[in-house]
């Protein structure tokens, strides 16, 4: 799930620290990074990558970022629930037995848990498979089919989000598999987190695992630490 890379529309929130044109281009690394994880782990396995996006009519801001073989499909509907909901269900039409909805602020997200979602959703019988975040939120959603009840009702950009798709889940009466906790980047503060992990080499608190190195996103940090510790 993203939005076109374009200046003043993405990544507001970092905005400061960030300028508008930064914060786009922190976005284009993200894309990439995030696919590039995606391709590895398709390229053992069944699975295949794919942007859903919005606005329609800016697929030209998405040239040259994908690895080859990733398809664009349009979001569609209103709120966001809605966008995923139709995601879900317009990826399932084109023949697809499961789908996963990712995030494009979680560029370190460790491959062993897009894997495990992998795994998961193909083993028989209906479930939903949940990353949940450190905000309450969740940077992963896999399902079966589109059912309805796991997008509705739902307090979106709160941190009640990935507890109530628990709930949903199981007035659905879906099995519920939750994969390990990761973390978007939306805010200063994540973005301090992500610094430490790529440029550190620290990784957060709660993980249980090394993260994806995302080569475009560190290279992206590390200049811009420079840029201000010669501005200092």
């Amino acid at each position: 799930m993203a939005k076109a890379p374009r200046a003043g529309m993405v990544k507001t929130r970092l905005q400061p620290p960030l300028s508008a044109e930064e914060a786009a281009a922190l976005n284009v690394c993200f894309l990439r990074d995030t696919a590039e994880n995606i391709a590895e782990v398709a390229s053992n396995s069944s699975a295949q990558g794919i942007v859903c996006y919005t606005p329609v009519g800016d697929e030209a801001a998405f040239h040259g970022l994908l690895p080859d073989g990733f398809a664009l499909i349009a979001q569609r509907g209103d709120g966001f629930g809605e966008r995923l909901h139709h995601a879900a269900k317009d990826i399932l039409s084109c023949g697809f037995g499961a789908v996963c909805l990712i995030d494009s602020d979680s560029p370190t997200l460790p491959a062993s848990a897009l894997r495990a979602a992998v795994t998961e959703l193909a083993r028989p019988g209906e479930r939903v498979v949940v990353g949940p975040s450190d905000d309450g939120g969740y940077y992963l959603i896999g399902v079966k089919r589109a059912e309805p009840r796991l997008f509705h009702r739902i307090a979106w950009s709160t941190e009640s989000v990935y507890s109530e798709t628990v709930e949903r889940a199981g007035e659905a009466g879906l099995e519920f598999v939750e994969l390990p906790k990761w973390y978007d980047v939306d805010d200063a503060a994540t973005l301090a987190t992500i610094e430490q992990e790529l440029l550190i080499g620290e990784r957060p608190a709660f993980a249980k695992a090394n993260g994806f190195d995302a080569r475009w996103t560190r290279e992206f940090l590390a200049k811009r630490v420079r840029m201000v510790g010669e501005a200092s």
